[in-house]
């Protein structure tokens, strides 16, 4: 079901979630998370697609603000002054009086469409899509607070390119945890210095998810016998890689040793991490998409299935846990350092 609200205002929409919930003999108490989207329009569909599929595991109500940047006539300039737009939108929130029906009789001359999708358009919760115009593009904070999901977590999620500082960031300030992707942004390596620069504990990035699978074979494997130390790493894979990056951080910061990267042309992504030790090369190689070798010096090769992870497997793991994670704090703030020096 696709709810198409133009020239709307907030409450409104609040009213429309409640209907539908009785009509559908549902609560929003069974959400256990707002999700934020900050996007844009070229953007939009395959962020929701994703957020559906994460939904299937966490319930939840996602919010999608997708500035409108299209000029529209409001005053003699065509635009809401900033301090104009902030009133509207509060005050609408408090007056009681508002006419929230809709027809003829609907507030008209709103600098703010909206969309509502429920059911089968929605994941496991509802999705609300809000365009803003004018004034209101520089107030989301504001357009947002009315219609998160009482008593539970925000989290903000920025698909592409995030600000510089999204802990100052009006949306990414009321959030619980903060998810940016540097790897899909217009510059990743430009972008993780800038959120390296503005880090904060609440801060998490999905380059860095990417890695769960191959961070736990690898520390599974050195928990084997004999322990003996690691006097040489190297890792393999796609040049200018972010994750691969992050992971010769990882391994350099937890080693103490340093790591020699090889890239193999047409790589995909990590395919290979090899540990020299007094004993022979411990080493985790992935030559398919779906499937890995793990050497161990004595020992016949195994195969195991290591898939490529999706988008939806880490936004999903990252919803699973929205507390701090201080191994990520460690090789954004200590281990990068060792790689660039």
């Amino acid at each position: 079901m696709i709810i198409d609200m133009p020239n709307t205002r907030t409450r409104e929409i609040a009213h429309k979630i409640e209907q539908l919930h009785e009509e559908r003999g549902e609560s929003a108490t069974g959400r256990v998370l707002t999700l934020l989207i900050a996007t844009e329009d070229a953007d939009l569909e395959h962020a929701l697609e994703i957020a559906n599929s994460a939904s299937r595991e966490h319930p939840c109500r996602v919010i999608a603000v997708v500035p409108d940047t299209d000029p529209v006539a409001r005053s003699a300039d065509g635009e809401l002054d900033a301090a104009e737009a902030a009133a509207e939108v509060s005050a609408d929130r408090d007056n009681p009086d508002v006419d929230l029906t809709d027809g003829p009789n609907a507030p008209s001359g709103s600098n703010l469409n909206a969309q509502v999708r429920f059911g089968a358009d929605a994941g496991a919760g509802e999705i609300i899509i809000l365009r803003p115009r004018g004034g209101l593009i520089n107030h989301p904070d504001t357009l947002v607070i009315p219609l998160l999901v009482p008593d539970a977590p925000v989290v903000a999620w920025w698909p592409t390119t995030p600000p510089s500082n999204p802990a100052k960031d009006l949306m990414g300030a009321m959030a619980r945890s903060r998810i940016t992707d540097a790897l899909h942004s217009n510059n990743p390596e430009a972008t993780i210095e800038r959120l390296r620069r503005n880090w904060t504990p609440e801060d998490i990035d999905l380059s860095w998810t990417r890695l769960t699978v191959w961070r736990a074979m690898l520390a599974s494997m050195l928990d084997q016998p004999p322990h003996l130390p690691i006097t040489a790493v190297k890792v393999t894979g796609k040049a200018d890689f972010l994750p691969l990056e992050l992971l010769c951080a990882w391994l350099h910061l937890k080693l103490g040793v340093p790591v020699e990267t090889e890239f193999v042309p047409d790589a995909e992504a990590v395919t290979g991490v090899y540990l020299t030790r007094e004993d022979g090369v411990i080493s985790l190689e992935r030559p398919y998409e779906d499937q890995a070798l793990i050497s161990m010096p004595g020992q016949t090769p195994q195969e195991v299935s290591v898939p490529m992870r999706t988008i939806e497997d880490c936004l999903t793991e990252e919803l699973r846990r929205i507390d701090p994670d201080e191994i990520y704090a460690e090789v954004i703030n200590e281990g990068w350092d060792l790689i660039r020096h």
